[in-house]
């Protein structure tokens, strides 16, 4: 199952030691910061850290 991610829920996982299960265009990613301002979070592949993006926390989600 899957949930589009919410800010509380995107802050949680990215102060978590915990690895979550969060997607970015079907692709595993790791969330490092979230904007909540802004409504965005600072993401990366898991296989590819140097790949930094920013999007929209609409775009994410967590299977659960």
């Amino acid at each position: 199952m899957c949930c589009q991610m919410n800010k509380q829920r995107a802050q949680q996982i990215a102060v978590s030691p915990v690895m979550a299960h969060v997607t970015f265009n079907n692709q595993p990613i790791y969330i490092q910061h979230v904007d909540e301002t802004n409504g965005t979070a600072r993401i990366y592949p898991i296989d590819q850290p140097e790949n930094e993006l920013e999007v929209s926390l609409n775009e994410l989600h967590e299977l659960i």
